[in-house]
């Protein structure tokens, strides 16, 4: 739901026309997992792996045309006021760590109720209390905050940092999430002092 008030809240420049009917599906594919899984993901059903994608997709999309409206705002030579451009820069930012992280928990051997029932044994990422078990209990797995603290990690290092990407999605979307998050920091920060000056 934080990605989608983060969406809500940029300005309509950086939105376009389809800001409410996105909002609007989000909200709609998000009620349907809690009304029919509301406690922790462990029951497996290929519906609501489904509209779990689906709704990670709608965010995903709906960022990706932020960014690219933020970029050609920026490119374009706009003059916005600098407090607009940081604050709208931060939540573009910070909807790519939270959207990837979502996806990192969805996809990571084949998601949260695939793990919780051990269908994969080759995990997607390796994590530091998978390998050294005096770090961890011996049936340790990740939660979500371990992905958030993945996503956020490679946002601001743009590199892995104790959680290795093994599978080739991994790299490759952990590859994009550096390139975007790259983008987003350099032309804000970059039009920012701009503004500023």
């Amino acid at each position: 739901m934080a990605t989608v008030a983060l969406q809500a809240s940029l300005p309509a420049h950086l939105v376009g026309p389809a800001r409410w009917p996105l909002v609007g599906l989000a909200l709609v594919l998000f009620a349907v997992l809690v009304i029919a899984d509301p406690g922790r993901i462990s029951r497996e059903s290929a519906l609501l792996r489904v509209v779990g994608l689906g709704l990670i997709a709608v965010i995903s999309a709906a960022n990706a045309w932020s960014v690219a409206l933020l970029v050609d705002w920026l490119i374009g030579g706009h003059a916005p006021d600098a407090t607009e451009l940081l604050r709208s820069g931060a939540a573009v930012w910070l909807t790519n760590v939270l959207v990837f992280a979502l996806w990192y928990w969805e996809l990571d051997r084949g998601g949260p109720a695939a793990r919780a029932a051990g269908r994969r044994d080759l995990p997607d990422f390796e994590f530091a209390q998978m390998t050294e078990t005096s770090l961890a209990p011996a049936d340790w797995e990740p939660h979500l905050v371990d992905y958030l603290y993945l996503s956020f990690t490679n946002a601001t290092a743009f590199s892995p940092t104790d959680v290795l990407p093994l599978s080739r999605w991994a790299k490759l979307i952990m590859m994009l999430q550096s390139a975007v998050s790259l983008v987003t920091v350099a032309l804000v920060i970059a039009r920012a002092v701009n503004v500023l000056d």
